[in-house]
Parts: structure tokens; C-alpha cells; sequence
């Protein structure tokens, strides 16, 4: 088994701003893994809000032994971007060994095209509302806050885009405080969910808190062990691939959740189609999809995933799966 780590930056199509700062560019790690004349790959997004870097990722990954399994690799290394790279780029491996598609070997059934949620960079209300009416014809808008004054946003979005389903993001930007003022407004506004509003280490406060909409955790939620600490506090969780380590503990934690009463959204990094792909098996059913980082992006992969009004669909063969 041959493991290769190749750093890979993808120009952004605008600058993207949330409340922990602005980026022009997606830097990936893409992981290919050959053996036996078959090359499998995946793609991370190492993350900071995590202490994951490029070059920490990338040694994990070159860490790894010469000759493991996908499921000795859950034991390797911890959930985030690595495992994530290196998990995926194995069930592309073991799908073109087996010649078969990926949801085959996984016992799923063939999935199909989900609505995703196109993400509105963090602006000024009035750069917002031009945002939102140049995208008003999608069904879903997700808006990036997490201000102490982002009632004058939501307000913005909703005007220039009064038909779409909203969503907010608030990046762990807000106060107890700002939230249970910002809270009544939300169903006013159409909003139907909010993501994160608090800090993970501080959303103890979500406790007996009124939520007049479905709260879901993001950076709260990492994978199964995350789930006992959840209870009272959110309704959704937000699984994304370099969060979970893998389409494997994905897979898992949206059984668990489901299992235990909460709705799952699917998220995702700022990637390529690449890290997009598996992310798509995991959103069958999901009340919310949001993986729209490859309309985020001015370049993709050789063979991008497609999107149209059906929404995201499953990746063809020839890029991954």
C-alpha cells in the first residue's frame, strides 16, 4: 500500500467571510492510496478552529503504517481531516478493486439528487441583501452571522430574497444574550434553522432556552462520543466528513443520532467536489444539505459533481465512488 499526501489550492470565486474571518482560497490536502495498480483518493480541509494545519495533517497521514484496514484505520487515527482523507480515499479503493460503487459495498441504496443550502458570505446589511437577491431563485439560503448586530442582516436577506428557505450559521459568534433576542425574530423572518448559535464550550445556556426553531449542532458535534453531551441543548446535528474522520463514522453517527430523536443536517468544509462525493451518500434524507463548497469555489476538480435545480447529485464513478 503506497499513500500519497498532495497539498492542493482551489481559487474562491468572492472572498468568504464568516464571524472567525475572511479567505480567497480552499486549501485541501488530497490523499491517494494505491495498491495493486488501483489508486483510491479523498480529500481533507484541515481546519484551524480545530488546531488542525496543513502540515499537521499531512504528518498524521505519513504516520500511518505501512499496511492497515479501513476499520483498523478508526483506531489509528482520531475523528477530523486526516482519518477523513485517508477513509475515503480507501472506499474509493476498495469500490474500483470490487467494481462496484461505494453505497453498493456500504449496504445503502443508490442515492439520489438532495437540495443543498447556498451559503451567503458574512457582509455588511446592505452587501447581504445584494447577495441574497442575485441568489433568490434557490430554494435554500444559508446566511453566515454571528455578529451582535446581525438583526439588520437577517432582516436585509429576507427582503432580498423573500421566497427562499433560510438557515443561519452563527459560527459560535453568539451570546446567550444576543441569541434569546435574536430568537423571537427568527420565525417573523422564515428562518428554519440556526446552526451553532453559542460556543461549543459555552452552550450549556441552550439549556431550557425557548427555540422557537430546530438548533443544530456544529462545531458542538463531532461524532457518536459527541452525542451524550448534546441532550436538551440542540435538535439537529450537523455531520461533516472532517469532523466524523471518514464516510465510515458518518455513516455510524447518523444512525446514532437518528436512533436517539435528532434530525441530521449534512455539512461540509470549503472543498472540492472530491470531498463533496461521500458527503452525498450521508445526505440521503437529511432535513438539511449543505454542500455547496464547490459553487463557492472559481476552479474544481477535472470532474466536478453535478448541480442543478434537482439539487447536488451523487458522484459519477470517474470522480469518486
Amino acid at each position: 500500500m503506497k499513500i500519497t499526501v498532495t497539498p492542493d489550492v482551489f481559487k474562491l470565486a468572492q472572498v468568504f467571510t464568516i464571524s472567525r474571518g475572511s479567505r480567497t482560497e480552499a486549501k485541501v490536502l488530497t490523499v491517494r492510496i494505491e495498491k495493486e495498480g488501483v489508486t483510491g483518493w479523498g480529500e481533507c480541509v484541515p481546519y484551524a478552529r480545530y488546531n488542525e494545519t496543513m502540515e499537521s495533517v499531512t504528518a498524521e497521514i505519513e504516520g500511518l503504517p505501512a499496511e492497515f484496514t479501513r476499520d483498523e484505520l478508526q483506531g489509528l487515527l482520531p475523528a477530523g481531516a486526516a482519518r477523513n482523507a485517508v477513509d475515503c480515499a480507501l472506499w474509493d479503493l476498495e469500490a474500483k478493486q470490487a467494481g462496484k460503487r461505494v453505497w453498493e459495498l456500504a449496504g445503502l441504496e443508490a442515492p439520489g439528487a438532495e437540495i443543498t443550502a447556498y451559503t451567503l458570505s458574512l457582509a455588511s446589511p446592505e452587501e447581504m441583501q445584494k447577495q441574497a437577491a442575485e441568489n433568490a431563485d434557490r430554494p435554500l439560503l444559508k446566511i453566515k452571522l454571528g455578529t451582535a448586530d446581525d438583526m439588520p442582516r437577517l432582516e436585509a436577506v429576507r427582503a432580498g430574497a423573500p421566497d427562499a428557505k433560510i438557515i443561519i450559521d452563527a459560527n459560535e459568534g453568539w451570546s446567550a444574550e444576543v441569541y434569546a433576542e435574536l430568537a423571537p425574530h427568527l420565525v417573523r423572518l422564515g428562518v428554519e434553522l440556526v446552526e451553532q448559535p453559542l460556543p461549543a464550550g459555552e452552550d450549556e445556556a441552550l439549556i431550557g432556552m425557548e427555540r422557537p426553531v430546530p438548533v443544530c449542532a456544529d462545531e458542538s458535534c463531532h461524532d457518536r462520543e459527541s452525542l451524550p453531551k448534546l441532550k436538551g441543548k440542540y435538535d439537529v446535528v450537523n455531520i461533516k466528513l472532517d469532523k466524523t474522520g471518514g464516510l465510515t463514522e458518518a455513516l455510524k453517527l447518523r444512525e446514532a443520532a437518528l436512533a436517539e430523536g435528532y434530525q441530521v443536517m449534512l455539512g461540509c468544509m470549503v472543498g472540492s467536489s472530491l470531498a463533496m462525493a461521500p458527503a452525498t451518500l450521508v445526505a440521503q434524507g437529511a432535513v438539511v444539505t449543505d454542500l455547496d463548497g464547490p459553487l463557492l469555489l472559481a476552479e474544481d476538480r477535472d470532474v466536478p459533481l453535478q448541480f442543478d435545480a434537482a439539487g447536488v447529485h451523487p458522484p459519477s464513478a470517474e470522480l469518486w465512488g
